[in-house]
């Protein structure tokens, strides 16, 4: 068939068929679905959600809930692990590799100290300490790959990853957070707008002192000099050459500490930020002085 003959067979199909109008228009077969919820099993109007209670509301009860009744791990008071469940501490884990992820990708600042705050700004990680979390647990997951130098600060640490920070000639400190402070470090901002003085950082309680006071743990109430003794003995069982301090051109960043009161770095308890000045209010009252020293 010639280009011609199909022409005339194109144009006289054109000429029988209908004109495209909005009364003519369809859609293509399964192009539509229908959403509607159909009607109950035996014609009731309930949509398969029943009556009454969590059922219909989808309000459904708690893992381990029993409807009132004693639940499992208070009637067999034999079984140790459910031992003050409802008190303990929950620290959310971050690996070594994570941590150095975020290094590469410029998520955190290695020339400043490193602490939760600056963690959760980066956006790889977050806490609720409305949950019972308590900040962060560093795990050793991706030590041998680890190679950033820096200054960090966490609430957890083995001995594996403390020599795999101090291996690359950084520091690490193990520090305590009270439940109102870790709000505060998680969202500054939002607190930083009610005008509120920073209140001091509560000490940490009787069941955890003993951690936070220890030189193997780096803990922040630990004396100075022991810690750079157990710095040396770590060393020394992990076989790496440890790096001096002394000599490092970024020692004072490296060695800054916070204050054992202190919740943010460069701000003391009392002060207080005002965003919409960009100033902050410094106090002067010797009672107020004295009531937010250390």
């Amino acid at each position: 068939m010639g280009s011609r003959q199909i022409i005339e067979k194109s144009l006289s199909m054109l000429k029988s068929l209908p004109r495209i109008s909005l009364s003519n228009i369809r859609d293509n077969p399964g192009s539509r679905k229908n959403y509607k919820r159909g009607r109950g099993q035996h014609g009731g109007d309930k949509h398969g959600a029943g009556n009454k209670g969590s059922g219909q509301r989808q309000n459904y009860m708690r893992l381990g809930y029993e409807t009132g009744n004693n639940p499992f791990y208070l009637r067999v008071p034999q079984e140790q692990y459910y031992r003050g469940h409802h008190h303990r501490r929950q620290y959310p884990p971050l690996s070594l590799n994570a941590l150095q992820a975020m290094v590469d990708t410029d998520r955190l600042d290695v020339t400043k100290p490193i602490d939760i705050a600056s963690i959760i700004k980066s956006g790889l990680y977050t806490i609720h300490p409305d949950q019972k979390h308590y900040g962060i647990q560093l795990t050793d997951e991706g030590a041998d790959r680890f190679a950033a130098k820096l200054n960090i600060e966490v609430q957890w640490a083995t001995e594996p990853v403390i020599a795999a920070i101090e291996r690359n000639g950084g520091t690490i400190t193990t520090a305590y957070y009270d439940p109102h402070s870790l709000f505060l470090l998680k969202n500054p901002k939002k607190f930083f707008e009610t005008g509120q003085a920073i209140p001091r950082r509560m000490i940490p309680p009787p069941d955890v002192i003993e951690y936070y006071s220890k030189p193997e743990n780096r803990g922040y109430l630990a004396d100075p000099e022991i810690i750079s003794q157990e710095r040396l003995k770590l060393a020394q069982k992990y076989g790496y050459q440890l790096p001096n301090l002394e000599s490092d051109p970024d020692y004072n960043m490296l060695c800054e500490r916070k204050d054992p009161r202190q919740i943010f770095y460069g701000l003391e308890p009392g002060w207080v930020i005002n965003l919409k000045d960009e100033c902050i209010l410094k106090l002067k009252d010797e009672d107020l002085l004295r009531f937010y020293a250390s």
